[in-house]
């Protein structure tokens, strides 16, 4: 990381956000059942499986076009955030038992806490159409 000092804060997602273009997410549609399986066999990441499900779907119905009612900031938010868990080489490797999914663990909770009324509008819009 740029910052030695590096804290992963929604300032930390807001800044990395605002990189994220629309290759990105279609990185993430065509990544989709990889993320899930990656996020279902960590112990610690597990307890986010059903948001990670319903964020892939609103990124799916997003780039078709389906759901446009999010602001983009939200979008970018939850895609960088989804990114950075396939990325093997973050704060801490995930391939280190346990230590390695922590910072994975606290980005997807801080990212949940950012998007969540958009996420809770795009659940109700999802189940009623």
């Amino acid at each position: 990381m740029e910052n030695p000092k590096f804290q992963i804060t929604e300032d930390f997602i807001k800044k990395n956000s605002g990189k994220i273009k629309e290759e990105d997410l279609e990185k993430i549609v065509q990544k989709a059942d990889e993320i899930e399986k990656k996020v279902q066999k960590s112990s610690i990441l597990s307890r986010f499986s059903e948001d990670i499900k319903i964020s892939i779907s609103m990124i799916k119905d997003y780039v078709s076009g389906k759901y446009k009612k999010i602001p983009y900031w939200a979008i970018s938010s939850v895609a960088f955030t989804i990114l950075y868990i396939l990325n093997p080489v973050d704060l801490f490797a995930d391939p280190l038992p346990i230590i390695g999914q922590i910072d994975d663990a606290a980005l997807i909770g801080i990212c949940l806490y950012m998007v969540e009324k958009d996420l809770r509008k795009y659940w109700t819009w999802k189940t009623e159409n």
